[in-house]
This record gives C-alpha cells, structure tokens and sequence, in this order.
C-alpha cells in the first residue's frame, strides 16, 4: 500500500510519528496524522488556522480525548465532563488526563542506564518504534479506499485528510468547527 504514497503522504506519515515523539506519545494517533498534515501546509488552501486546530486538539486532549458527542451523551446521563476534569485537575494538576502514556524502555536502553551510560548521539538515538493505534491505521486503509473510490492510482494528502474526515471522532469534530468537512476538503483540494 506505501508504495502508492505520493511523497507527501510519506511525509505525513513519518511526520506524524515525529509528533508522536515530540509529544512522548507511546502511540501515533489520528490526531498525530493531521498535526503533520498542518506541518506540512496541507490544509493552507482551506484557509485553516493551524495554531486554532491546534489549541482545539489540545482542548480535546485535556478532555481525555473525549468529543463534543461524548460530552453530551455524559451529560444525558447526568455526568458533567467539565467538573470531572476539573476534579481530577485539583488532584493531579493541570492535564493530567492529556499527560502521555510513559515510552516503553527497550532492553538496550535499561542496560545502557543501569551501566551509566548515555545513548549514542547517532542516527539511531531517539530510534525507537513508535507503533500506530488501531484508529491512525484504519485511518491510512480508509485512505487507500477513498483513492479507489476515486480512481486515483495514488495516495496524496487529500486522501489522507478525507479519510481523517470520514472517521467519527475528535480530529474530525475539531476539522468541522473549522469550517473543514468532507465536502469542502474534496471540492477545494481536489481542484
């Protein structure tokens, strides 16, 4: 399937995993793919504000991931997301439900620690294989499905963004308070 990547589709994918990276994150998540697609300038014709996706993202992220549905569907039962958050803010402190899940230490890793040394400042420091979550991987079939569908004969950054779009979720919630859906990301971008 890779090898129908445009090169910016590879992009995306290996700049998601460096924000999963930078973010300590034990995962790359959908949310990672459309950080990278807001790195690489992918949604610029859009007109998005990539620092507002962003503080939304984070928003979402300090909800426990949790989506406007989620929040509503909570408060049909009577449990408000707002003052849970809050609560658990007061005792573990600010963003303690977006806090990163701690990167697995490698066996090669712990022997280098337990014996005083530091890691290699080569290519392979900071190596380590961050693997894809269920979601970010249906995310790039989607992908390929949305090419088809459309009789590209690759998979560019269009694909990658409508496949982020058609999955219910956060990433999507926050693309659409954006004025992002499906419709406008396939009418402006694919023109």
């Amino acid at each position: 399937m890779f090898e129908r990547f445009t090169t910016d589709a590879r992009n995306t994918v290996t700049g998601a995993v460096t924000e999963a990276r930078q973010a300590g994150a034990a995962t790359v998540t959908e949310e990672h793919l459309l950080l990278s697609l807001l790195e690489l300038g992918a949604l610029d014709r859009l007109g998005v504000d990539r620092a507002g996706v962003a503080a939304d993202l984070a928003a979402a992220r300090r909800r426990g991931g949790m989506s406007r549905a989620d929040e509503e569907a909570l408060a049909g039962l009577g449990i408000d997301l707002t003052e849970i958050v809050s609560r658990i803010e007061e005792t573990h402190g600010e963003g303690a439900l977006a806090a990163p899940a701690p990167r697995r230490r490698t066996l090669r890793g712990s022997l280098r620690s337990a014996l005083g040394r530091a890691e290699p400042d080569d290519d392979r420091a900071g190596s380590y294989r961050v693997p894809f979550t269920e979601g970010s991987k249906k995310v790039l079939e989607q992908s390929l499905r949305i090419a088809l569908g459309r009789k590209d004969n690759h998979i560019g950054t269009l694909h990658l963004l409508l496949a982020l779009l058609s999955r219910p979720g956060t990433v999507s919630e926050v693309l659409t308070d954006h004025g992002i859906t499906y419709a406008t990301a396939e009418t402006t971008l694919a023109a």
